[in-house]
């Protein structure tokens, strides 16, 4: 399918409205992504339609519910390239996957023991792990970010020893943009013998995912960041680690049989999810995996690119403006300060005029520190913005700074 613009903008409902007197500019993309009309006519066809709690019914609508959440599976598992439909695990968005993860690993990590992460995590991939490093004693070893917002991937082999168990990084900064070399650290792990999270959060809407082709043991990523509706996600978990983990929650569905005594587990995937899913945002994901599709991710994966770049050339012009990740390898995200302007000003003072931006630390405090600043004004972009848009933002942003200053 040729890149249409036009007709892309046209089936995001949401962007045909005006905010505070001008037509909205959304530039929070990397918070969450816009949802197209076929995924909204899921969601209302689904209430509407098949409204029912999923497997074990003996009646058609909770049939029809089943096999259409479960034939989500084989779609992510195109998607993402795994193995198999049995290594995708559905959750509540990324943060529940590598919470997942992580508790399980908590069974696994011995007092003494060590696990890497990194200063550019999101805080959904940094607390999860401090949460069970309280609770057994282990040690979290990070690796270091330079001054361009890139990781030191140099100094892994050395953080590295035979106690590390884990490695978990993300594939894309929230912040920075950076899209981290996973290969080559999946390649370090694996001569180590030592499993890698990745957290895929801001990927899989701007470029294409091959997990087999990474050689990750886990994958996470959300829904409502590639078009998809908030609060449901998925876990990829290689099958032979989802067959080796315990559970982390339980309730109904993740069992096989349950007397007063004991109890025994469901096979993978549905160990991992006890009690009733968000079937709803489940089936509507797949609408979103197959609009992606239709356009191409290649193709938005270059316009995408075509903004980026446009957008640096003309904030770069702009002597106060002073950016915050500045990696060749980026995802469409830019983060900047303004010399003697506050972020959160700037970002209310562009709400006026119906620009929508991130402002503050973006749950990524350690790269604050790192940077030694107090926060950021975040752009990100998606397949519905356009230059245009982006000339609009660069002029009232000029306006702005000559106000504040």
């Amino acid at each position: 399918m040729k890149f249409n613009f036009k007709k892309i903008k046209s089936d995001f409902p949401i962007l045909n409205q005006k905010i505070n007197g001008n037509p909205l500019i959304y530039f929070d993309n990397a918070a969450t992504t816009h949802k197209p009309n076929s995924v909204i006519k899921k969601i209302t066809e689904y209430y509407t339609k098949i409204n029912s709690n999923v497997h074990r019914g003996a009646h058609t609508l909770s049939y029809l519910a089943t096999k259409e959440m479960e034939s989500v599976r084989k779609e992510v598992k195109n998607f993402i390239n795994a193995k198999t439909e049995k290594e995708i695990i559905f959750t509540s968005g990324t943060t529940e996957s590598i919470n997942l993860v992580a508790s399980c690993f908590e069974k696994i990590i011995k007092k003494g023991e060590e696990i890497i992460i990194s200063e550019m995590e999101h805080h959904s991939n940094i607390v999860p792990w401090q949460l069970i490093s309280n609770n057994k004693k282990f040690k979290i070893k990070y690796l270091k970010i330079n001054i361009k917002g890139e990781l030191e991937i140099k100094n892994l082999k050395k953080l590295i020893t035979k106690k590390t168990k884990i490695i978990a990084l993300s594939h894309v900064s929230n912040t920075l943009g950076t899209i981290n070399n996973i290969e080559k650290i999946i390649s370090i792990a694996k001569k180590n013998k030592i499993p890698v999270l990745v957290d895929g959060a801001q990927a899989p809407g701007h470029i294409k995912i091959n997990v087999q082709k990474l050689d990750c043991d886990f994958y996470c990523f959300s829904g409502h960041k590639m078009l998809g509706p908030t609060g449901v996600g998925v876990l990829y978990g290689k099958q032979k680690w989802l067959e080796k983990l315990s559970p982390y929650k339980g309730g109904g569905e993740m069992i096989k049989n349950v007397s007063l005594e004991k109890v025994s587990f469901a096979e993978p995937p549905h160990k991992f999810e006890a009690g009733t899913p968000n079937i709803c945002g489940i089936i509507a994901l797949k609408e979103a995996i197959k609009y992606i599709n239709k356009i191409k991710i290649e193709e938005i994966n270059k316009y995408e690119k075509k903004l980026l770049v446009y957008a640096y050339d003309k904030l770069s012009k702009i002597k106060e403006i002073k950016f915050v990740g500045t990696s060749k390898n980026k995802a469409p995200i830019i983060s900047f300060t303004v010399e003697k302007c506050h972020h959160y000003d700037i970002g209310q003072m562009l709400d006026n005029f119906g620009i929508a931006v991130r402002t503050g630390h973006h749950c990524t405090q350690p790269i604050m520190q790192s940077m030694n600043i107090n926060g950021t004004i975040r752009i990100s972009f998606s397949l519905y913005n356009n230059k245009q848009e982006i000339n609009f933002f660069y002029k009232k942003i000029k306006e702005i700074i000559k106000m504040l200053k």
